[in-house]
């Protein structure tokens, strides 16, 4: 390990797979003009489902560079993370030829790993259930990596070549901000110059639709599947599942100047919290939550009225919605009223353990653009959530400092810091 005194972390590749936003333009024109992309799912028959719309994405792998091997191979998660870690590197000019592959690592989110191909390969060796006592022969050879989801980790590395750490984080629906966070401290200890990092998840099949009618989390409005997903809107019946992948290039910062490459932004604080209280219960004062937000602060050593836009979790629900906003109040003070929020999963769903990636890359652009993305249908705000939660509308704003923050099951609280990488200039 090299010495990581004043090391710090730039992200120079982006690649996003999202429901309605292939590719990291793509995805960035459907948040800027407020589209929704959820819908009636399509992937199966839902009608037996309390909840029966998704966001999902038209994803062609065989367009999108994947060959029949890696196909049949890999799951739909680690195909979505594969094509947008293709894209990442492509931004990022890094030539893999010349990477020092013992200082490159990876660190994959995932919140369910390869949830399609189990419940496919269930289906064929049970004979879709009829069968007590299963036969694995007739299981797909590639079974064991379904399994375990570390082989996630495992395929981006033998992409890149990646010889350094390597490791699958999964802390459910904050796993998205845990990936990013743990390969930042990464570079910082010395262990790594570069790291691929970001989450995958593809989840949108029966028994996850099954799992979450079961705890009524999902929204039962199926008559207007674009108008589904409301977060802090009164009218509001619980999250949209999802599906997509984002993934980065971070490295450090003094390795990508020396490249001169485009950095996109820093990744200045990052802290976890959990509150040690309930699997799925919140508690109203968002406690944990707001403590993560102070020491993302601190680490990235600013006060609360340098944030200038704030991308919330927002699932949807009630309990995250008036938690959250209170969390923001908490740890922001006065400020909390001035800054704007959003949620981008009124637009793109709830992809479980890949959304706190998607919502990081969502933040950099609006740090890039100058642009916050709207909440989504917001048409009667929650007067519990009484922030500027920019309903509707983008909003032409400079941003140099963004809050993403995540909230998962099991009472895991997350938060991320980023910022412009030339902000004392800016």
């Amino acid at each position: 390990m090299t010495n990581g005194a004043g090391r710090r972390v730039v992200i120079t590749g982006m690649g996003v797979m999202a429901p309605g936003g292939i590719g990291v333009k793509e995805f960035w024109s459907l948040l800027t003009e407020g589209r929704t992309a959820t819908r009636r799912i399509t992937f199966f028959d839902p009608s037996p489902f309390r909840s029966q719309v998704a966001a999902e994405i038209d994803f062609d792998p065989v367009a999108l560079g994947l060959g029949q091997q890696e196909i049949r191979r890999m799951d739909r998660a680690i195909q979505l993370g594969v094509v947008a870690a293709r894209e990442a590197m492509a931004g990022s000019g890094l030539d893999v030829a010349d990477l020092d592959p013992t200082r490159t690592g990876v660190s994959l989110g995932s919140a369910l790993g390869a949830t399609i191909g189990l419940e496919n390969e269930y289906r064929v060796v049970s004979d879709d259930g009829r069968l007590t006592l299963v036969d694995h022969e007739y299981a797909v050879p590639h079974l064991f990596d379904y399994l375990v989801p570390s082989s996630f980790a495992a395929e981006l590395a033998w992409l890149f070549g990646a010889e350094g750490p390597a490791t699958l984080v999964s802390t459910g629906c904050t796993s998205g901000i845990d990936s990013v966070g743990y390969a930042c401290d990464l570079i910082r200890e010395g262990s790594a110059d570069v790291m691929i990092t970001g989450a995958t998840d593809a989840p949108i099949s029966p028994i996850s639709m099954a799992a979450f009618d079961a705890i009524k989390a999902t929204t039962p409005r199926n008559d207007d599947p674009a108008g589904a997903s409301r977060p802090f809107d009164l009218n509001r019946k619980g999250f949209v599942l999802g599906e997509g992948a984002a993934i980065f290039v971070l490295e450090e910062r003094e390795h990508a100047r020396r490249r001169g490459v485009h950095i996109h932004a820093e990744v200045a604080g990052y802290a976890s919290r959990c509150n040690a209280f309930h699997m799925t219960g919140l508690r109203p004062d968002g406690r944990e939550m707001a403590e993560a937000i102070r020491v993302a602060l601190d680490e990235a050593r600013m006060d609360a009225g340098r944030v200038g836009y704030i991308n919330a979790h927002g699932s949807g629900t009630k309990q995250n919605d008036r938690h959250e906003t209170a969390a923001f109040k908490l740890s922001l003070g006065h400020h909390a009223y001035e800054v704007p929020v959003s949620s981008i999963k009124s637009m793109v769903g709830h992809s479980l353990g890949a959304i706190g990636s998607i919502e990081i890359a969502a933040s950099v652009l609006a740090i890039e653009e100058g642009i916050v993305p709207p909440t989504a249908n917001l048409h009667d705000p929650d007067p519990e959530c009484d922030l500027d939660y920019t309903p509707l509308v983008a909003r032409e704003q400079r941003t140099d400092v963004a809050l993403t923050v995540g909230s998962g099951f099991g009472g895991f609280q997350s938060a991320m810091v980023l910022a412009a990488h030339d902000r004392q200039s800016r």
